[in-house]
């Protein structure tokens, strides 16, 4: 069976915000500052106006959205 390739958009809203997920892609990397980005994990809170990173398993941050 051939695996069909889907188009998504992804899309947080809150408030008067409104975010991407590739805006949140690049604001994590950006956040992070290095090149050797395997795996990216995002998670967004929305009521402290944050995203939290964990890049390949060990290494994470946080970004403003």
């Amino acid at each position: 069976m051939a695996a069909t390739s889907i188009k998504t958009k992804i899309e947080i809203q809150y408030a008067d915000l409104a975010v991407t997920e590739d805006q949140l892609v690049s604001k994590a990397k950006k956040a992070y500052g290095k090149k050797n980005i395997k795996e990216l994990n995002i998670y967004v809170k929305p009521e402290e106006m944050k995203g939290y990173y964990v890049v390949n398993g060990s290494d994470n941050g946080f970004f403003d959205l």
